[in-house]
Order: structure tokens, then C-alpha cells, then sequence
């Protein structure tokens, strides 16, 4: 079964790594990022509740005091919500490879903070993962700009970053409560009902534009890159120990620039690339000797690209 393990976790970093794609493809076929959003949490919290169900968990879930209820779905109805919806955002603006190595900054936002807050050690190999960071976010953009990006898009697409790094951080406590299952069934259900009612009373919503086809690339959000990304995650978790999972996610954005390529013909250029390299050696060095949970996933609990 432990050799399972590695498969599981690279499953579930590649299925993150379609999240972009799906929500581009969603994009072309009359999905509005109101319409998007408030799908994949609906069909996600639908699902994530018959699991529940399905494995006796509505017992642990009744078992929990109001309070961490409470947290749990104010995660999902603010923390969430607001970085789902700036990810989403930025990807009709920037290309999906872009918006992926700019989110995936986040693990080393989360390293520099928890030192900050007094939770993490500084050590050489953290300030020598930061100075890889920050090159290679200097790399990514100055690649960007000289191919006329959009500067919005590539703000939200950093802000997106910044605030799932404060999510993480703030659940943390939470998610070693109430577990992952039930946390990240709590979560999707506060984020589908804050986007679902900030849709219907912005008028963000518009289902009766989306084509049958791109109905089925929301449920492919849902199911595949939310869902599916998480319970492989964590089914993988479980066989190889967070280190390793955590590693092995880094192929996450690795996935998005690849799909991204193959579907949309996106490239980056030779500085974004390396930029991207440099962004993704900093994260394996950090993650290899982390003591803070990030994600993975991450993840606090639903933990991990990231939207």
C-alpha cells in the first residue's frame, strides 16, 4: 500500500495543476467567474457531504462544539472565498502557466511569515530558499512585462497567493480539530454559500449562458481539481508522511505549464522559466526540512492551491 503513496500525491498535484485549465475552458464555453465559483463549491460541498455520509462522518460532525463549526465554515466563507475569487480573477486575465508559477510562491510566503509570528526557525536554508523565491518572481514578472501582461491579473494572481498564505496560518489550528474531511466539507460549504448569495445579489451569476460543454468542464473543477485533488492528497498523505507529500506536490505548476501549452498553446519565455525553476527549487528546500504545516494541500485542509 506505502508504495501507492507517491502515485496518490502526484495524482492530486496534477489534478490541482488542471484547476487553471478547467477554469479557462469553463471561461470560453459562457461561464462569468460568478457563475464558476459558485459551481465548484456547490458541486463540491454536495459531494464532500455525501462522503460524509457515506463513511459515518455526520457522527464526528455532530460531535463538534458550534465554535469550531463556526471556524470552519468562515474559513471557506471569507478566507477562501477571497482568494478562490482573486485566483479566478486573474485567470481571465493572465495565462493559466503564469497565474500558476505566481501562485505557487505561497509556500514561501507562509515560511517567511511563520518565522515572523515566531513559528518557524530562521535558517540558512530558509534564506537561501527566499533569495531563490524572490529571483525567480523577478524573472516571472520581468518575463511577463516585456510580453505586455496584464498588470491586474498578475496582482491578483500574487494577492491570491499572499491570501492563501494567511488562510493556511489561520487554519492550522482548526484543521488538527476536526480533521481534514470534515473541515474541508466545512469550508466548501461556507465558500459556496458566500459566492452563491454574493453572485445572486451582484448579478454575477448567469447559468443560462454557460453551453452544455461547459457545464461539463465546471463539474471537471469540482470533481477533479477539488474533490478529487484532496482526497487523493490526503489518501496519499497517509502512506508517505507530509514531507514527502508536500515535495511531490511541486509538480503542481510543472502540470498547469504543460496543459497549458498543450491546450491554449501558452509559452513562457527563457526568463520565465527559469524564474519558475528557481521558484520551484526554493519550495522543495523549504518543504524538505518544514515544521510548519503548509498545506498539502495542501494543506490546512484544503489546503493547497490553491483556489
Amino acid at each position: 500500500m506505502r508504495s501507492s503513496g507517491p502515485l496518490l500525491c502526484l495524482a492530486s498535484a496534477a489534478a490541482f495543476g488542471a484547476m487553471g485549465i478547467f477554469g479557462k475552458l469553463a471561461y470560453e464555453q459562457g461561464a462569468s467567474v460568478g457563475t464558476l465559483l459558485a459551481t465548484r463549491f456547490v458541486l463540491a460541498a454536495a459531494l464532500f457531504w455525501g462522503i460524509l455520509a457515506c463513511t459515518g462522518g455526520l457522527r464526528g460532525l455532530r460531535a463538534l462544539s458550534r465554535r469550531d463549526v463556526g471556524i470552519g465554515l468562515a474559513l471557506g466563507a471569507i478566507g477562501y472565498c477571497v482568494q478562490t475569487g482573486a485566483y479566478f480573477a486573474a485567470l481571465e486575465r493572465i495565462d493559466a502557466s503564469l497565474l500558476g508559477l505566481l501562485v505557487y510562491t505561497f509556500p514561501v510566503i507562509v515560511t517567511v511569515a511563520a518565522i515572523a509570528l515566531g513559528r518557524e526557525t530562521p535558517t540558512r536554508r530558509t534564506a537561501v530558499s527566499l533569495l531563490l523565491a524572490s529571483a525567480g518572481l523577478v524573472l516571472v514578472l520581468a518575463g511577463a512585462a516585456s510580453g505586455g501582461v496584464d498588470a491586474l491579473g498578475a496582482v491578483l494572481g500574487l494577492a491570491a497567493a499572499v491570501v492563501y498564505s494567511v488562510y493556511i496560518l489561520s487554519s492550522e489550528g482548526i484543521a488538527a480539530r476536526l480533521g481534514p474531511l470534515v473541515l474541508s466539507t466545512l469550508v466548501c460549504t461556507g465558500a459556496a454559500t458566500t459566492l452563491t448569495v454574493a453572485g445572486l445579489a451582484g448579478g454575477g451569476l448567469a447559468p443560462d449562458r454557460v453551453t452544455a460543454e461547459g457545464w461539463a468542464w465546471l463539474a471537471c473543477l469540482a470533481v477533479v481539481s477539488t474533490v478529487g485533488a484532496i482526497s487523493l492528497f490526503f489518501a496519499g498523505l497517509r502512506r508517505v508522511g507530509p514531507s514527502a507529500a508536500s515535495i511531490l506536490s511541486t509538480i503542481e505548476p510543472v502540470v498547469t505549464v504543460a496543459l497549458a501549452f498543450v491546450v491554449f498553446g501558452e509559452s513562457l519565455g527563457p526568463a520565465q522559466l527559469l524564474g519558475g525553476a528557481l521558484v520551484l527549487s526554493a519550495v522543495i528546500a523549504i518543504r524538505a526540512r518544514l515544521r510548519v504545516r503548509v498545506p498539502d494541500p495542501p494543506q490546512a485542509s484544503l489546503a493547497r492551491s490553491r483556489a
